[in-house]
């Protein structure tokens, strides 16, 4: 079997980004939180003395189990490189909203912020697309979408 379960983001403050994610775009708490120590875990994770918290919240527009957003928080966090849309890696989530423009609004009004500007980009099939990158309050790039039929 395969099939995606989740996106990982490590947080300074799981509490305040799982409250952001939850808010802004309407993720969902499945009870899945997680306080984890051990050996095991040093072992996964190469660090010692590893001690994870966070939360598992249900991606909008899914399942009640998967996939998830985990928001997790290590006690001993390394120094942050800021993130950027064109640093090799992974750049970004994408959300599909209603309305691009006011849920980057909502983004600025709970802590995150604006990143580059709203376009509106021409596809095959007569489709269009609204688009603009964000930050979460940690700098954590989002991709806002929406999608449309031109209208002839």
């Amino acid at each position: 079997m395969f099939r995606y379960v989740h996106t990982n983001i490590i947080a300074k403050n799981a509490s305040k980004l799982v409250s952001f994610y939850k808010t802004v775009f309407h993720c969902q708490s499945i009870n899945e939180t997680r306080d984890l120590r051990g050996e095991w875990l040093d072992k996964l994770t190469g660090l010692s003395k590893a001690h994870i918290t966070g939360e598992h919240l249900l991606l909008p527009g899914y399942n009640k189990e998967h996939p998830t957003l985990e928001i997790f928080a290590y006690d001993t966090l390394k120094e942050a490189i800021p993130a950027e849309i064109n640093r090799p890696g992974i750049a970004h989530i994408a959300f599909e909203v209603d309305d691009v423009e006011a849920t980057l609004k909502e983004v600025i009004s709970a802590g995150g912020s604006a990143m580059g500007e709203v376009v509106t980009a021409a596809y095959p099939d007569s489709m269009e697309a609204v688009f603009v990158y964000a930050k979460d309050p940690e700098g954590n790039i989002i991709e806002l979408q929406s999608w449309r039929k031109i209208k002839a």
